[in-house]
């Protein structure tokens, strides 16, 4: 496939615009790993290729063991390889990109508040949004990946 446009280039505002919300939540105390499994998670799901491979990037750069990111796909299967507010966060990053298809129970709701704080949850929820954009862009755009750059 090709590259189809730039679109930072083309909408630099809007894509300034998205930044901020990326560089809040940097700064929102939710830990980075945790976020960075979200954002693999969700990019998965989506299929974006350019992002799925920037944040398996990002993960084995902060140390994460290739063993944990290798079951990120088949986290509910791994057991203990995820600690709970990483199962939690995971759930609820897959119950929201699948919006459509879920309506996003009350249960899983409920999981995910038993687990995170009114903030916490909301920023979670922003991240899971944002990179549900960036996908968008991404494969809208086909953004290739670094692997196929090199």
């Amino acid at each position: 496939m090709n590259h189809r446009i730039d679109y930072a280039k083309a909408a630099p505002e809007g894509f300034k615009a998205f930044g901020g919300v990326y560089v809040t939540l940097q700064k929102s105390g939710l830990p980075k790993e945790l976020v960075d499994l979200v954002y693999l998670r969700v990019s998965q799901i989506n299929g974006c290729a350019y992002c799925i491979d920037m944040h398996t990037r990002d993960l084995l750069k902060s140390g994460l063991a290739v063993d944990k990111l290798a079951l990120v796909p088949v986290w509910r299967d791994a057991r203990d390889v995820f600690s709970p507010r990483e199962r939690i966060a995971l759930a609820w990053a897959e119950t929201v990109t699948r919006v459509a298809e879920t309506g996003v129970p009350d249960a899983e709701y409920e999981a995910a508040s038993a687990g995170f704080t009114d903030k916490e949850l909301a920023d979670l929820t922003y991240a899971i949004g944002l990179m549900n954009a960036f996908n968008r862009f991404g494969i809208a755009f086909r953004t290739p990946p670094a692997a196929a750059k090199a």
